[in-house]
């Protein structure tokens, strides 16, 4: 009898491919990791010129533990591989009427913010975190590594869901508890976070708040570029391969169950289980042919609502701005009309808000001595729009560098040393995500839990999903987590000893 392991493959080293990865093979499978791109990280790639490093994607650490726990299963320490720092402020968030709010994970500190921001919310604020709480409980620690498979399994939590008041929406959620609208615009981006616009995405997702009180933002010394190395690092020490410029081109099926895939090129690698952590939209569309999709068809894929996209400018500047936080929110004169036009109307505007990032407030060793590096992000449509970012690209880049240099970063142009934009071109062609799409699956209720791809496939048997497209979502814990929903799903083998394969040790 062959005593050969079981071959996986893992299309995409993204955080969630890299996470599968490492626990499949720590339990014993063979698995073969592949990326198209020169290195792992997928979104969470590295830009490096003239001593400057930038994270390409996410930086916020939410749930370090979800990263710590991988070097649990393999037996090994996490603060060998990587280091943690918490976040104090977490964000500095500027209202357009030139109020500023240090949001914080100090409850104490939290609502004399509230009182300094809005006295009369105070009251209002601390019922709000209490029933954030509440969605927490049972949106992420109940709810957050469940496989939903079933139309059963969506049943079950149904009615908690309604009593939780799921139907509405973060905004309209938040506004029940505090009436200042700036204040309302403080406790309601987080679905920005993910992909969602806070006036349709389900107040389910109102639980980052807690979450972020719970278990902090953090920073990963390096960057997440550092937590992207480790984890490949830590992948390859269990015996894992890892190939780079290696591009799936179709996911091989035969009656129904997966035999491997085929690469650019022609070659195939045979697998029994094959785990994309690639756009979901684009894993269906593109690398399945429609003979094989009886649920996701073509026509299923096109009425799918995407999230939106991002405009991001990377910069590297010869001085430092130590005035300026590590995440800073910058509000735009509008907020409930921009967000309709990004996610409804899908046109470019005129106005817009901003994330700037200065890790270097952290973290100087990601710029040379006296420098500062940053990246500007602006939510934008995806391509269903049409803009053409061909044009559009430059004109966009410099009005946000002009506001940037008015009234955050005077001097901006005069010491500028280095930059790199990225649009939602950027997302459709390198990362091949469907219509540029920056978060994959928009979360909105009718496409959460079971009504989002299934980590199982419901198409292939053999195939499993991960990453932002599938439950429990986008965002560094939710595409962590959809590792563990599938390290649950995929079979153990005989000899692996039995382990559970979620540790659970942390999320109590």
């Amino acid at each position: 009898m062959s005593t050969e392991r079981p071959r996986v493959v893992v299309i995409g080293a993204g955080l969630g491919g890299l996470a599968i990865a490492i626990r499949l093979q720590s339990r014993g499978y063979r698995v073969t990791l592949c990326e198209r791109r020169d290195q792992p990280g997928g979104r969470a790639a590295v830009y490096r010129d003239q001593g400057f490093v930038f994270d390409a994607g996410p930086t916020v650490v939410t749930a370090p533990w979800l990263i710590q726990e991988l070097w649990e299963l393999a037996g090994r320490r996490a603060d060998d591989a990587v280091r943690f720092v918490r976040l104090d402020p977490y964000y500095r968030i500027h209202a357009h009427d030139g109020r500023m709010f240090d949001y914080s994970g100090d409850h104490d500190k939290m609502a004399a913010e509230v009182a300094r921001f809005a006295p009369g919310d105070v009251d209002g604020y601390r019922r709000f975190l209490g029933e954030s709480e509440k969605i927490f409980k049972k949106g992420f620690e109940e709810l957050g590594d469940k496989p939903f498979s079933t139309v059963g399994s969506m049943l079950k939590v149904a009615p908690a869901l309604i009593r939780l008041g799921s139907h509405r929406s973060v905004y309209r959620f938040v506004s029940g508890f505090v009436k200042d609208e700036a204040l309302r615009q403080v406790l309601s981006f987080h679905p920005l976070l993910i992909g969602g616009n806070p006036f349709a995405a389900s107040s389910i997702y109102a639980l980052i708040h807690f979450l972020e009180q719970k278990w902090g933002v953090h920073w990963a010394l390096g960057g997440t570029g550092a937590i992207v190395a480790a984890m490949a690092k830590l992948f390859g020490e269990l015996g894992g391969e890892l190939r780079l410029s290696s591009t799936v081109e179709e996911i091989l099926v035969d009656k129904r169950r997966t035999t491997g895939v085929r690469l650019a090129g022609g070659a195939t690698l045979p697998a029994s289980i094959v785990v994309s952590n690639g756009d979901a939209g684009w894993t269906y569309r593109h690398l399945i042919a429609p003979e094989h999709r009886r649920r996701w068809t073509d026509r299923k894929i096109d009425r799918t609502r995407f999230s939106m996209s991002l405009f991001v400018i990377y910069f590297g500047l010869r001085r430092k701005h130590p005035d300026v936080a590590h995440h800073s929110i910058l509000l735009g004169p509008r907020y409930r009309e921009l967000l309709h036009d990004i996610f409804e109307k899908k046109v470019l505007a005129e106005d817009f808000s901003l994330y700037l990032h200065r890790p270097t407030a952290t973290d100087p060793s990601l710029a040379p001595e006296g420098c500062d590096t940053f990246y500007a992000l602006s939510p934008v449509p995806h391509l269903g729009a049409g803009i053409d970012w061909t044009v559009e690209r430059d004109r966009y880049r410099d009005r946000i560098l002009d506001h940037l240099e008015q009234h955050h970063l005077p001097g901006l142009r005069r010491d500028l040393v280095t930059s790199h934009t990225i649009t939602p071109l950027t997302f459709r062609d390198d990362l091949l995500s469907l219509h540029g799409a920056a978060f994959s699956v928009e979360p909105v209720l009718t496409q959460s839990a079971w009504f989002r791809p299934h980590n199982k496939s419901e198409e292939v048997e053999g195939l499993y999903l991960v990453g932002a497209g599938t439950h429990p979502g986008a965002g560094m814990p939710g595409v962590l987590s959809t590792a563990r929903v599938v390290d649950r799903l995929i079979p153990r083998l005989p000899d692996d000893g039995g382990r559970d394969p979620i540790a659970g040790t942390h999320a109590a």
